[in-house]
């Protein structure tokens, strides 16, 4: 197996989120405590979304637990490189070599067609104002008052009437809306709620569009991204979240955005965010790009607990990088 992939590939295909693979197979996940499971089959617990134990099948080794390579041995009927490669695609990293997708599950559950297929996608209604918005960017993430008429003066964010959630937009080239996620500002006893806007086109990131820069910045969260423009009182160069660690959002900017010649990975201090970054740089240098790897300093996990620990200290003076 290691001759077939990288160490790096490895890393990214065990960092892949267990849960999202399983709900992807058309399997439906349920949250018991500090662990999930699933409704059709509720031996079966998920730890920390990467590793998952089967109780009801606890003396069988090799078929009652394992990573997310084995979930898909055992589930999906797949070899050890099928699933190493269905876990690079499924996490938006392209390899040449081509796998069959037509599997049949070892359980009969029906696959669901994504959302975006049966769903129009319509943005949540605007609400009169931002107060909540404002108030919750800028008490809870320390987000100043600048960054924020910043981006609500360019109609990138706004706060929905009803709930009062913070809506980030991500627009294609011709200023259309493709995308949105959601964030609420009330968050209680550690729940956060956060949401994609049914309907959107994963392709697309919240996102910054400066066509006379060559430069992009990406970062895995849309309040990170505010963070970092904020840190730095950027407003000029290019800026993308993805939502998540896969790349999808990336490649279509790139296309969209052919000016660009830099790219910095803003992505998270923790494993997953330095897989990723690892495994992107390689990627899109072999392309041309000049790849700068930017997280935060390392006693931070992203932008915005960097920001929160500056303004707890009330500077905001460190040397840029540039």
């Amino acid at each position: 197996m290691e001759d077939s992939f990288t160490k790096k590939e490895l890393e990214l295909a065990k960092s892949v989120d267990l849960c999202e693979v399983a709900s992807s197979l058309g399997y439906t996940v349920k949250k018991i405590g500090k662990y999930h499971t699933l409704k059709e089959m509720d031996s079966i617990r998920i730890y920390g979304k990467t590793n998952w134990y089967r109780w009801s099948r606890q003396n069988e080794k090799g078929s009652n637990g394992g990573s997310q390579i084995d979930f898909l041995r055992v589930f999906a009927g797949m070899d050890i490189k099928e699933a190493v490669f269905w876990l690079l695609d499924f996490a938006g990293y392209k390899r040449t070599e081509s796998y069959s997708t037509d599997l049949t599950l070892k359980h009969s559950v029906k696959k669901i067609a994504p959302e975006k297929n049966n769903i129009k996608f319509v943005l949540p209604q605007q609400s009169e104002n931002n107060n909540f918005l404002y108030s919750y960017l800028q008490s809870k993430r320390k987000i100043s008052k600048k960054c924020i008429d910043f981006f609500v003066d360019k109609n990138l964010i706004y706060e929905s009437k009803g709930y009062h959630n913070i809506v980030f937009k991500g627009k294609d080239e011709n200023g259309i809306t493709r995308f949105a996620s959601m964030r609420g500002v009330f968050d209680k006893n550690g729940y956060v709620f956060k949401c994609d806007v049914k309907g959107n086109d994963k392709n697309y990131g919240f996102n910054f569009v400066n066509d006379k820069s060559d430069k992009l910045e990406v970062f895995e969260g849309a309040i990170d991204l505010l963070s970092y423009c904020d840190i730095y009182d950027d407003y000029k160069t290019n800026k993308l979240a993805l939502g998540m660690i896969a790349d999808a959002p990336l490649e279509t900017f790139l296309k969209e955005n052919q000016n660009i010649r830099i790219i910095r990975l803003c992505l998270d201090n923790d494993g997953p965010g330095r897989v990723a970054s690892s495994v992107l740089k390689d990627k899109y240098e072999s392309r041309g790009y000049k790849v700068i790897d930017l997280p935060p300093p390392k006693e931070y996990k992203d932008y915005n607990d960097w920001i929160k620990s500056l303004r707890s200290k009330k500077t905001i003076t460190m040397e840029k990088y540039r």
